[in-house]
């Protein structure tokens, strides 16, 4: 009798919480699939950055309501972390071969690059360690991606992952739209060299695809393989930069008693990222799987992006508006510069 009743509250408390977090999950959802729809029509903008602005606009207006909570800030965190993972079965080793030395070179310079100068700007300006951080890793990396894997790791707030995150895609968008025109305008017809532009420096897989299908078909291909080593770095970032803050944390602990946190293990998504891409590697997952997971990493994203504009307070993130425009804007132009400049310096 006793289970009996035991099974039966353990079956309300799982339905209780369905249906707490079921209004907000959906409504991410159907944000995501009229995101996707959108896309057809505005292709250059992609379904991603669509599902944030649009979240953005509904969270602030029609859909501010506290009923949604629990559910856009599961979409925001697991829905995130599944697409990390689902991810790595669409990456390969083999690939990243085709780019050459000079690529490699190009790729591993543009990253540490981008990081220190974001993070030393950010410091300059007067963010916190973890918001520099993330503005680092997410411009230098994989834009949304990146950030949902170093934030756990560095102990940063939901506030600072969403801000940061609004902020990248944003950022990313205005690149998506210039590195096509500003490719076509230095290197002409050289495909290799507005290929290294365009995946050397844009932040999401979608947004590569996007201003890399402007010029043709060919800048597309070669575009994804310097994305695709970048996002095979992430787990490094990751790791490094847990490192780091963990070192600051402990160095700030002589000054102030602050609560220990374990800092060194990675999250699991990011360690499943990996294993999924070395399975792939050595195995080479059939076609049909890998595109499976491809498919349901980016519907995972796009709903999760949704989510984050659903939850960003609008009048928070603009009261310093201003501040973060500007870091935002000074983080592309410095990226801009610096591939440019490795470009021509590495011949590529």
């Amino acid at each position: 009798m006793n289970d009996l009743v035991e099974n039966n509250n353990v079956k309300h408390s799982y339905l209780t919480k369905a249906m707490i977090i079921l209004p907000g999950l959906i409504t991410a959802f159907i944000v995501a699939v009229i995101s996707k729809i959108v896309a057809i029509w505005l292709p250059t903008l992609g379904a991603a950055t669509i599902a944030i602005l649009l979240g953005i606009l509904l969270g602030n207006t029609f859909l501010k309501n506290p009923v949604l909570e629990k559910g856009t800030k599961v979409a925001e965190g697991k829905l995130l972390e599944f697409s990390v993972v689902l991810l790595g079965a669409t990456v390969t080793f083999q690939t990243i071969a085709q780019i050459g030395v000079s690529g490699g070179i190009f790729v591993l310079l543009q990253m540490s690059l981008t990081i220190i100068a974001s993070y030393v700007l950010g410091k300059k300006m007067q963010f916190s360690d973890n918001m520099s951080l993330l503005m680092a890793g997410g411009n230098a990396v994989c834009g949304s991606s990146a950030v949902a894997s170093i934030a756990p790791a560095i102990h940063a707030k939901e506030e600072e992952k969403g801000q940061i995150i609004t902020l990248v895609n944003l950022l990313g968008t205005i690149l998506m739209l210039l590195l096509p025109i500003i490719g076509s305008l230095i290197y002409g017809s050289d495909i290799l060299t507005k290929s290294a532009l365009i995946g050397g420096i844009l932040q999401s897989v979608g947004q590569v695809v996007a201003s890399a299908s402007m010029v043709n078909g060919e800048v597309v291909e070669l575009a994804m393989l310097f994305k695709i080593m970048r996002i095979m770095l992430l787990v490094v970032v990751v790791y490094f930069f847990g490192k780091f803050k963990q070192q600051r944390s402990a160095f700030s602990s002589t000054v102030e008693v602050t609560p220990k946190k374990k800092n060194g293990a990675l999250p699991w998504y990011v360690v499943g990222f990996v294993l999924f891409c070395v399975i792939n590697s050595l195995v080479h997952l059939p076609a049909q799987l890998s595109e499976t997971a491809h498919f349901f990493s980016g519907w995972f994203e796009i709903t999760a992006l949704a989510a984050i504009g659903l939850r960003l307070d609008f009048q928070k993130f603009f009261k310093e508006g201003k501040r973060f425009l500007i870091y935002g804007l000074s983080v592309g132009l410095i990226q801009v510069i610096l591939a440019i400049a490795l470009i021509s310096l590495l011949r590529i």
